[in-house]
């Protein structure tokens, strides 16, 4: 049986829709709910439910596994939002700027350990290995986000030091949800290896697309700000690139757009986005994204599965390399 992608996102919403995190108090539980319900790709689990579906057709074993990943997700993106102070998430007021900060880290808190109870659901024989390796993902992942906030501080990242951030930041858990459906399917040891590097490789490309929606996208599909990053000045692939490549008066120019106080946000945007044209920022952002796409299907490619069956995660992992949102 071929899962395809539709009908994985029904079973993975039918299980999320069934989790029963708590009622009392409401002041605690209510901002699960309201986090969990406001949509999000669902693209962790997805590929967990599509990853597993290259070797077994029992769906049934991989899908309270699945949502752990989504619950997890969340659960940081509720202590990412507080930490960026974001107002928005997916549209939708954040949690911390609905009920508090404070609830807000006690309900990320609450999903953090429903989402180790629900990957504990997985078979006894796999338990400790799985846990082992959900465990260590998410130590990267605060490693990634600490990073992260660490360059906000930093004069200077390097590129290689901004890829590293990226993959503990992101690309990590895309690997692991991929990796967990092998293992949960009782594929070979090599499976599980090509499964993490595939997602591994596509999450970084997946970032750095990200990065440059952030100044190239449609704001109507992109669902959030067109410039964000630029505002902040936040490290990101293109502004590290354009550092590095901009000379004389352009380099100049693009110091005192980042250390202004004056100048307007919108005017910012325009003018840095102006230079990184000049520099051809997007160009080489663009050869970056399709140099670990294409290494991500090399990964997919010598996987030992059913060709039909990896066309699936073939055309999600396309969808991603050409996404506008």
């Amino acid at each position: 049986m071929i899962l395809t992608i539709d009908r994985a996102l029904k079973l993975i919403e039918k299980e999320i829709a069934a989790l029963d995190f708590g009622k009392e108090p409401k002041e605690l539980y209510d901002p699960i709910y309201y986090i969990m319900a406001i949509g999000g790709k669902r693209m962790r689990p997805l590929l967990a439910l599509l990853s597993h579906n290259l070797f077994s057709d029992k769906t049934e074993n991989i899908t309270k596994p699945a949502a752990a990943i989504e619950v997890f997700h969340n659960y940081t993106l509720v202590h990412d939002d507080i930490m960026d102070n974001a107002p928005l998430r997916r549209g939708n007021a954040t949690v911390h700027e609905k009920w508090s900060a404070n609830v807000a880290i006690l309900a990320g808190d609450v999903m953090q350990i429903k989402s180790t109870e629900l990957m504990m659901t997985v078979d006894d024989k796999i338990l400790r290995r799985t846990l082992e390796l959900f465990n260590s993902t998410a130590t990267e992942i605060c490693e990634g986000q600490q990073y992260d906030m660490d360059f906000e501080k930093r004069e200077k990242v390097t590129l290689e030091e901004y890829i590293e951030m990226i993959r503990m930041k992101t690309a990590v858990l895309l690997g692991f949800s991929l990796e967990l459906g092998g293992l949960v399917a009782g594929t070979s040891e090599k499976n599980i290896t090509l499964l993490r590097e595939f997602g591994v490789s596509m999450g970084i490309g997946f970032q750095l697309m990200d990065d440059l929606l952030d100044v190239y996208g449609d704001m109507s599909k992109f669902g959030k700000t067109v410039g964000g990053d630029i505002i902040a000045n936040k490290k990101t692939y293109l502004l590290i690139t354009a550092l590095q490549k901009a000379k004389g008066a352009e380099a100049k120019k693009l110091k005192e757009l980042l250390g202004s106080k004056t100048i307007g946000p919108l005017d910012k945007v325009k003018e840095v986005t102006e230079i990184y044209n000049k520099l051809e920022i997007k160009t080489f952002t663009e050869l970056k994204i399709n140099e670990y796409f294409d290494l991500a299907f090399k990964k997919l490619n010598k996987l030992d599965a059913p060709l039909h069956k990896k066309a699936v995660l073939k055309d999600f992992a396309n969808k991603l390399a050409q996404r506008e949102n």
